[in-house]
């Protein structure tokens, strides 16, 4: 288990500065493998069996990201689940996307 996925999403307040490049590359190398920066957003593409798997997992991850108050955009393609993940309110990745990212990555393994 990831130290990350032991923490909560703190709320980011207009003005906060995004992660730097050293930061983002420190925690990206927390995560397990898939994980991709694509347009400054975290990024990465789950494959389930069927379309009601790939629901189900998004319906965990819904639960998930309103406990944290923090919301991914998803976009599923029959069994397939991108996930993405970016602070808007400082225009650009945060620890919450890390802290969620993690969170997301062991509910797809349960």
């Amino acid at each position: 288990m990831s130290k990350l996925s032991s923490e909560r999403c703190i709320p980011c307040e207009r003005g906060t500065p995004p992660l730097t490049e050293a930061e983002v590359t420190r925690y990206l190398s927390e995560l397990k493998g898939g994980w991709k920066l694509v347009d400054n957003k975290l990024s990465k593409e789950f494959t389930f069996r069927d379309f009601r798997e790939a629901i189900n997992f998004v319906n965990r991850v819904a639960d998930t990201a309103e406990a944290e108050w923090h919301h991914p955009d998803i976009y599923i393609y029959f069994n397939k689940v991108k996930i993405e993940l970016y602070t808007h309110s400082i225009n650009g990745l945060s620890k919450n996307d890390f802290v969620l990212a993690t969170k997301i990555e062991e509910l797809s393994v349960s």
